[in-house]
């Protein structure tokens, strides 16, 4: 699933990098994947995420940097990751303050699903502007 979300990220990255009007609102979906994928990278490695933004308007070139960093961070936090570790309960504060516990394996489910959920928000709005959608689908990824 990982894979396929690095995969997907790059394919977004360099369509939206080839687009010569940039559009705000999609630039803001895109990064609002990256900041909380790197958000929950974060809360899985034990750190304090309260100072991370979910939500930040930023140019593809900051893009770029999120998806190189957190695809680095992901494969490093996944290699490390023992089978018996995915039932371990993380304890993080969300940005609201509000303290929760998920196993590392529902938080990897949920980085997987929240960013193809957003890819899709990202390939509608491309629709509407008359660009053709980024083929992210899985099966797609396979081949």
């Amino acid at each position: 699933m990982f894979e396929h979300l690095n995969w997907a990220n790059q394919c977004i990255l360099e369509t939206l990098q080839s687009i010569e009007d940039e559009n705000q609102e999609i630039n803001r979906l895109f990064s609002h994947i990256l900041f909380a994928e790197k958000v929950w990278i974060t809360r899985l490695r034990g750190l304090d995420s309260s100072g991370l933004p979910i939500w930040l308007d930023v140019d593809m070139e900051v893009c770029a940097e999120l998806v190189m960093q957190n695809e680095e961070n992901l494969t490093t936090f996944l290699t490390n990751l023992a089978n018996s570790d995915l039932d371990k309960l993380i304890i993080y504060s969300n940005s609201k303050g509000t303290e929760f516990k998920n196993s590392i394996r529902d938080i990897l489910t949920h980085i997987a699903m929240h960013g193809q959920y957003h890819r899709g928000q990202i390939n509608s709005r491309l629709r509407a502007n008359g660009i053709e959608p980024v083929n992210i689908d899985f099966i797609t990824f396979l081949r």
